[in-house]
């Protein structure tokens, strides 16, 4: 469990037990898929409507993962103690996440979008302490300072921006609340079926009310009409991040207490930033480089080891 403690000698307060490795591989994983996904769903998404858009990375992602889990000889049968906790936690992580993200996504750049949407750290973590009864830690305290403080350094000069496109911004900050406290949800049941399953039926319920959202509200698709980039972009965010990156996070939050979790995010919008600024040519500067140091210190204070 990631709240279990070594055994100190007597007298002596117990000692954390070191997180592991796999978590930090996952994360580095997760934030390298996560934060290139972001300028490849803005190039997806001025080719393929919103709701059309997501049901594909939805259900390829979700079909994918529980055909994988059957290859497995895993279960994928729901227990009874887990449905309603599961069609929470789809509702939140998937239907709002990528409902807000993606229509938010329509209003700003890519790079800025990642930056909102990743304040989710801040939200989780004060839901962790508050629902969880995680302890807020100074460490954790001054990683997040310092990882908001390099968001902050990044959202500064685009203010005026922000300014001019208010719904974007609020639609991706709907996005980052709605994942922090799916986030909480997922991490505060205890499971009865592996991360795989898990995964998959999350992106399979959530994709539902967008799929309805495709029929009643998006236009026919006209796939052979699009050009070959958002071909390309669209494959990508329906397969690496939908697929691995989904089942990464809920594995990381298996593995991590949530809010260190959450605070291991807080590099993504960096790597969205910088592959934004490559793959859409949006602009870039002193202002990341100086986000990337404050975030790459912030996760430093939290997930190295004493």
């Amino acid at each position: 469990m990631t709240d279990s403690r070594v055994t100190a000698p007597p007298g002596a307060s117990p000692l954390p037990a070191p997180l592991p490795a796999s978590g930090f591989v996952l994360l580095v994983l997760l934030t390298l898929f996560w934060g290139i996904n972001w300028p490849a769903m803005k190039l997806a998404l001025t080719g393929i409507a919103p709701f059309t858009f997501r049901t594909i990375c939805l259900f390829v992602g979700g079909f994918s993962l529980l055909a994988f889990a059957l290859a497995k000889r895993q279960t994928i049968r729901i227990a009874a103690a887990d449905l309603k906790p599961l069609l929470i936690a789809s509702l939140l992580n998937v239907t709002g996440w990528h409902l807000f993200s993606a229509y938010g996504l329509l209003q700003v750049q890519a790079g800025r979008g990642a930056i909102i949407a990743f304040t989710m750290p801040i939200w989780a973590s004060i839901l962790a302490s508050l629902v969880l009864k995680e302890a807020f830690t100074l460490r954790k305290l001054i990683g997040l300072v310092l990882g908001i403080g390099g968001l902050a350094v990044l959202i500064g000069p685009e203010m005026a921006r922000l300014g001019a496109a208010p719904i974007g911004s609020l639609l991706m900050l709907g996005a980052a609340l709605t994942w922090a406290m799916g986030t909480i949800v997922t991490k505060r049941q205890s499971w009865q079926i592996g991360t795989v399953a898990l995964t998959g039926w999350q992106l399979t319920l959530g994709g539902l009310p967008i799929f309805l959202g495709a029929l009643l509200i998006d236009p026919a698709p006209d796939f052979a009409g699009l050009r070959g980039e958002v071909l390309w972009a669209a494959l990508y965010a329906a397969l690496i991040p939908m697929i691995f990156c989904h089942w990464a996070w809920f594995r990381i939050v298996d593995l991590f207490p949530a809010s260190i979790a959450a605070i291991g995010t807080l590099a993504i919008p960096v790597v969205g930033v910088l592959s934004s600024a490559l793959v859409l040519g949006e602009p870039i500067g002193l202002t990341e480089i100086a986000a990337l140091l404050l975030v790459m210190a912030g996760l430093s204070v939290v997930l190295l080891r004493r």
